[in-house]
């Protein structure tokens, strides 16, 4: 009788968490809400700094109507930078698929996890990454449960966000710290060998259904070490759509080069070996950036790649408030972001083909 009793608790247990939609598992949290958490940062972070160095060279214009536009734009990047913590927390929320009570709580403890616990370190994206899910998904079991939803589940939802981050928040913030310190201090180091690691595992990752733009925030990559991110980004989303061209024409070139790498994920799955040529080439085009041009790039555009031309953008704004934007910096975005990897990864797939490694339709896009 104790075994039937027990066996009937979990197949409800396990209806009620599907009637929550409450799916337990990685590629929920490390898939999917990543992928949230990277579309909050676009959203918010970067367009806002997009528009704030926009606002910056826009205002030089010594024309009054144009410099109350680009006071207006740097105003709009600031404060959409502001919201950081809250335009994650309901990117994550969304993904989870919360309903918008908890969703619009998932947005006040993002913005609590993002600055908490405040100077000198904040746990940033990371810290609203672990807050939020945990929040929503209690705010989700709890949600229209009672007759009192509207105080239920508000309640439930902060009080277990605010908790999780008060508890994890200060360890990640200097975890965090630490890391992305250690990684930029060390590519200052050793360029050439941090610049292949950095270019080769961030390109990588940005291919994975995981976001490098995400990782690349919560560790506050920055400087060259950005850069060398921005380089291996660029390698495989512009080494693919060139790579592929035979199978998938300029559709693909758009897709990929503009788009993700991440849609050649089932031709990896299938045939790993055709990973090589946009591996090889990040691992080149990495320490060229380090060592020859010394891009910098920081936070979530060094992990955006060609996307958008968000990578390029980024670096251009990194390397205009530090001072560094020079003639070199130039020929440095095109030949890192476009065409190293493009020539690089055509002749790597070139080989490949001729010795039999990569096949006709090996690379040819689904759907």
């Amino acid at each position: 009788m104790g075994k039937s009793k027990s066996k009937t608790e979990k197949r409800t247990f396990k209806k009620f968490l599907e009637s929550k939609s409450i799916n337990v598992s990685a590629r929920t949290y490390f898939v999917d809400a990543m992928g949230g958490m990277a579309q909050g940062l676009f959203a918010s972070l970067l367009i806002g700094t997009i528009l704030s160095t926009l606002g910056k060279y826009i205002g030089m214009i010594d024309v009054d109507f144009i410099q109350r536009f680009a006071h207006f734009i740097s105003k709009a990047g600031s404060l959409a930078s502001a919201v950081t913590g809250a335009a994650i927390g309901v990117g994550i929320a969304a993904a989870l698929k919360a309903p918008i009570l908890v969703m619009a709580c998932a947005a006040v403890v993002g913005q609590f996890a993002n600055a908490y616990p405040g100077k000198p370190y904040a746990a940033g994206p990371l810290g609203v990454f672990i807050a939020v899910i945990i929040a929503v998904e209690f705010g989700k079991a709890v949600s229209k449960e009672t007759k009192v939803d509207i105080l239920v589940t508000p309640i439930v939802t902060l009080g277990i966000g605010f908790l999780t981050g008060y508890l994890t928040c200060p360890a990640i913030a200097v975890a965090m710290n630490w890391l992305g310190t250690f990684i930029n201090e060390a590519t200052k180091l050793h360029p050439f060998a941090m610049g292949i690691v950095i270019s080769v595992v961030v390109g990588i990752i940005l291919t994975l259904p995981i976001s490098s733009a995400a990782i690349c925030a919560s560790i506050g990559i920055a400087g060259i070490a950005g850069g060398a991110a921005l380089a291996g980004c660029c390698a495989q989303m512009v080494g693919f759509a060139v790579a592929s061209y035979r199978e998938n024409k300029w559709g693909g070139i758009v897709s990929q080069g503009l788009g993700t790498s991440m849609l050649q994920m089932p031709n990896i799955v299938t045939h790993p070996q055709i990973w090589i040529p946009a591996t090889l080439a990040s691992a080149i085009t990495g320490p060229m950036s380090t060592m020859i041009f010394k891009l910098e790039c920081n936070g979530v555009a060094a992990g955006m790649g060609t996307c958008g031309l968000v990578g390029p953008i980024g670096c251009f704004s990194a390397m205009s408030e530090s001072g560094t934007l020079s003639p070199m910096a130039w020929i440095g975005m095109v030949v890192i972001c476009l065409v190293a990897p493009a020539v690089l990864s055509l002749v790597f797939s070139e080989v490949m083909r001729k010795l039999g490694w990569i096949r006709p339709g090996y690379m040819k896009l689904q759907g």
